[in-house]
């Protein structure tokens, strides 16, 4: 799905009158992958060199460009800085990934607890890039 065609499925959320964050239909996820250690080789920013040699894991390549053909939105977030863009984009390409955006300068060290007004899901890449599946688990939520 190409960004013109995500941009017709945005559709305005109103509240009290006032619009506010677009929506997407239930039907379409909008996944925001890491790259270093998810999709392949962990590289650290540190070692920039590498990251145009970077092994790419299958499972990965073939899920995420499954979710795009399925119509779902894939935004790549890494923590590479944007210095480091041109490289990233060359790598993506050069393994046929299709996505698309990318996002830049995600906080590094791990342990995220995101904070949003839209619901959030995250699922941790434990070595297999699979099919998603549900599971009960516990989570920590502000109080109503």
């Amino acid at each position: 799905m190409k960004k013109e065609e995500v941009e017709k499925l945005l559709h305005d959320k109103v509240e009290a009158g006032e619009h506010v964050s677009p929506i997407l239909p239930d039907s379409i996820k909008n996944y925001l992958v890491d790259i270093d250690g998810t999709v392949g080789d962990d590289i650290p920013n540190e070692e920039p060199e590498r990251m145009l040699t970077a092994a790419v894991y299958p499972d990965a390549l073939k899920t995420v460009n499954k979710w795009y053909e399925q119509g779902h939105i894939i935004c790549f977030f890494t923590s590479r800085l944007e210095e480091h863009r041109e490289y990233t984009e060359i790598w993506l390409k050069k393994h046929g990934f299709k996505y698309h955006s990318l996002l830049m300068g995600k906080p590094r060290g791990g342990n995220y607890h995101w904070i949003d007004n839209h619901i959030v899901k995250a699922t941790q890449y434990k070595g297999n890039f699979t099919e998603l599946v549900e599971k009960e688990v516990t989570i920590e939520v502000f109080k109503d």
